[in-house]
């Protein structure tokens, strides 16, 4: 019997109440077809209805693949749990998503992605559930918001702290989908798929183990389909003996606004000049200033906003290959990208399924991680996941929360407040008129990484901005450094809510840092690994 359904007929083996995990990050590797399609039918017939979601990352993003959003309808969904959510500029409409999760009308979580994607596992295994401490003290935990996006979601707990053996850990149930909606770029006539012309494998052989071994269905959405017997064993990435049904859409997109390019499945390797180097800016100068932080023979993990641009530094200044970056979509080495395609690499070395890149990311296996902030509080927890007056804008906190549980080193940047009026001029800084909101709070809205954790720890954290390098330590943030031209008082310690500590040994930071030429940036060695390193 043949596997290949339309759209509109694997839509309709979706019944109400089912739990439905649906793989994609963002644009990346998203079943867009299918997800329109559920919708379509629910429009037409008012069913599937009270679905629960499950998208271990990202669904859609509303710049070319429209994703979750065309099943963000009051009625057919009940319960949405996310890594991350779409985002928008502040001055667009919400996603239709973010207007159903802000009038309560569905149940939504923001579980983190690591997490998510052991859940499934669990499910596969018939396995209770998680028991982690990733996400202590943060939105994560119970004693905070517990993952939930709205009140209806607090009503409905989708885990517990428990006590096991001494200690405090996160207990996650497991959650069994009856449907699986995975993505690759070709299916033989018995279901096994090949990925490719895709950026990342994601988590679709996971996703897939769960439903089948409790007793659901796997739809997959390919580009085309083969002959029977045509595809290398050795790619396959996920087998036919999984695969229940296969839906065609020849116009699925790579990635947001990215038809295909062979460079982003790895099938080219584009030349070092071909990527852009950064424009001479305030960004640019944090982004030097971060690349001092790095050491040579580094696995370095990658976040999306300034630090994303940190690749390219390294490229100007001579210096591509010295780290390996990797990220939670799972590529490993070559350049990340920026933009709507952040999430996928040029030139990698290797794409892990990102499942095990958690796995890779929750042990601390890598040695830094830079990272992003929208504000920074007292004790040094750091907020990326929610602002209260632009929700939509946030998109959640995606891996960020297993990325940096255990974490050796990270290296936050960001700008110092929102909205100065900045300007680089003969190596120095020039604030022509600061901003009005502050990103160094008292307390922060949303916790999605723990200073306190950190400290207890020991972890090595630094936050990085255009003005400001500063440390967290057990007395609290240690200001080191500042940038030429800045006045401390008025630019620094006026700008923030809570005291910064300023240090004895207090320095101006390297002038070349604000000129357009390259810095020439050296990196010290990375100590080799020995045997019977950390354990946590």
């Amino acid at each position: 019997m043949s596997k290949l359904v339309s759209a509109s007929a694997a839509a309709r083996l979706i019944k109400d109440g089912m739990t439905v995990s649906v793989s994609s990050s963002s644009g990346l590797g998203c079943p867009d077809l299918m997800l329109k399609a559920i919708g379509e039918r629910f429009e037409a017939e008012g069913h599937p209805r009270d679905l629960t979601t499950l998208h271990p990352i990202a669904a859609g993003d509303m710049s070319g693949i429209k994703g979750v959003d065309y099943i963000a309808r009051k009625g057919l969904l009940k319960k949405i749990i996310g890594g991350s959510y779409p985002s928008g500029p502040s001055s667009a409409e919400p996603p239709l998503i973010w207007q159903m999760i802000g009038n309560e009308e569905v149940a939504a979580y923001n579980i983190p992605s690591g997490i998510l994607f052991d859940m499934h596992r669990e499910a596969a295994a018939k396995r209770p559930g998680v028991l982690t401490k990733v996400g202590l003290d943060t939105f994560v935990d119970p004693d905070r918001q517990g993952c939930a996006m709205n009140a209806r979601a607090a009503s409905e707990p989708v885990l517990k702290k428990v006590e096991f053996e001494g200690e405090d850990w996160l207990y996650f149930p497991a959650i069994r989908p009856d449907v699986a909606i995975i993505r690759a770029t070709t299916a033989d006539e018995r279901g096994n798929l090949t990925y490719e012309h895709e950026g990342a494998y994601l988590g679709g052989l996971d996703q897939a183990l769960a439903a089948r071994n409790n007793g659901g269905i796997v739809i997959a959405q390919v580009k085309r389909v083969t002959k029977d017997g045509s595809l290398r064993p050795h790619d396959v990435r996920v087998p036919g003996v999984l695969v229940d049904y296969i839906v065609i859409d020849p116009d699925q997109k790579q990635t947001t606004q990215t038809g295909y390019d062979p460079a982003i499945s790895g099938e080219i390797m584009r030349p070092l000049g071909s990527f852009r180097v950064p424009e001479f800016n305030v960004q640019k100068v944090i982004a030097r200033r971060v690349a001092q932080e790095l050491e040579a023979g580094s696995a370095v993990n990658l976040g999306f906003g300034i630090s994303a641009n940190v690749p390219r530094i390294l490229i100007e200044e001579g210096l591509h290959g010295a780290v390996t970056w990797v990220i939670e979509q799972g590529a490993v080495g070559g350049v990340p990208l920026l933009d709507f395609a952040f999430g996928c690499a040029s030139n990698a070395d290797a794409f892990m399924p990102s499942p095990y890149q958690f796995t890779y990311f929750q042990g601390a296996g890598f040695d830094a991680s830079l990272l992003s902030f929208l504000e920074i509080d007292r004790n040094g927890s750091v907020n990326v996941s929610k602002l209260s007056f632009r929700p939509h804008v946030t998109a959640g906190a995606g891996g960020f929360v297993d990325i940096t549980a255990r974490a050796k080193k990270i290296v936050f940047s960001g700008m110092f407040n929102a909205g100065a009026k900045l300007a680089v001029a003969d190596g120095r800084l020039v604030i022509e008129k600061d901003g009005k909101l502050k990103k160094l709070v008292n307390e922060v809205e949303h916790v999605t990484f723990s200073g306190r954790r950190g400290v207890e720890q020991g972890q090595d954290v630094t936050y990085i901005t255009e003005r400001a390098v500063m440390k967290l330590t057990p007395q609290g943030i240690v200001l080191n450094e500042i940038a030429p031209g800045v006045d401390l008082k008025a630019h620094i310690l006026d700008q923030s809510e809570f005291p910064l500590i300023v240090s004895d040994r207090l320095k101006t930071m390297d002038a070349a840092l604000f000129a357009e030429a390259p810095i020439g940036l050296s990196l010290p060695q990375k100590p080799a690994r020995t045997a019977g390193g950390a354990h946590g």
